[in-house]
């Protein structure tokens, strides 16, 4: 399936990245790695490839992928189209019903809400809007909005970090498939715009994890326990298209059984 722009109606702007960054990183799912090779994006989720791939990490204000749902071609056109008069009505061909496909896009790991009155403020909200509850998606202020409209995607990934507490000291754990394989993980994105600048951004949606035979063991003790949203894979368009009521029946916490989890070697 062959991605398009979600964006060849509108003008074009000044997109901002946000440079890169040394920082010191508490790893709550804020860590993940992007996968190994342009060809897995479209193995793994049906997408066209990416022409090239970004750094091998991604953490909070950097730039990662994530797929969202956008019109066919056809539909683009159609979208774009001078709106049809009287005397062109009658030769104007019927539209047809709207097709969605997936389409690969970037944006900051960071959501940036629309209200954000600038490109400073966004830098510092972002950072905090890396990981978002899906208990609190719906009612949250920064996310409400988002959540609403339905601006749901998947964030691929081959793997993600948590910090290891059980001894005492922060051991980061690479927590990835058994099989090998890319995940692809529940999110939401949004568009910010002020003037000519643009910022797209999404955030990484988690479920409790508190009983969960593998994850229980990460994140400091004494706090809930978390994990990213890992969808099936025959799931990944149903979350996107989903009606609004049924798409929080994809927050389920991923069978153990089928994560493999390996502490980070030092090089």
């Amino acid at each position: 399936m062959r991605s398009v722009s979600a964006g060849r109606c509108l003008q074009t702007r000044q997109v901002l990245v946000a440079p890169q960054l040394s920082v010191s990183i508490n790893r709550m799912s804020t860590q993940y790695e992007c996968l190994k090779s342009p060809d897995l994006y479209a193995e793994a989720f049906g997408i066209a490839t990416p022409e090239a791939l970004l750094g091998k990490e991604v953490w909070p204000r950097q730039p990662g992928f994530f797929i969202r749902k956008a019109l066919a071609a056809s539909e683009q056109a159609l979208a774009c189209a001078p709106v049809t008069t009287p005397e062109t009505e009658a030769t104007s061909t019927p539209a047809p019903a709207s097709q969605w496909v997936m389409e690969l896009a970037q944006g900051q790991f960071g959501l940036v809400p629309t209200w954000v009155k600038s490109a400073s403020d966004a830098k510092l909200r972002s950072t905090k809007l890396a990981v978002t509850r899906y208990e609190t998606m719906s009612t949250a202020t920064p996310t409400r909005e988002t959540w609403l409209n339905a601006q749901r995607c998947i964030i691929p990934m081959q793997a993600f970090l948590e910090d290891d507490w059980r001894s005492g000291k922060a051991v980061p754990t690479r927590i990835a498939r058994v099989d090998g394989k890319p995940m692809g993980v529940a999110g939401l994105w949004e568009r910010w715009t002020q003037g000519e600048e643009e910022i797209v951004s999404f955030t990484l949606l988690t479920v409790n994890a508190n009983s969960h035979a593998l994850m229980n063991r990460y994140g400091q003790n004494g706090n809930e326990k978390r994990m990213p949203a890992i969808l099936n894979e025959g799931a990944y368009g149903a979350w996107l298209n989903a009606p609004i009521d049924k798409a929080r029946e994809f927050m389920r916490a991923y069978p153990a059984n089928l994560l493999l989890a390996n502490p980070v070697q030092k090089k």
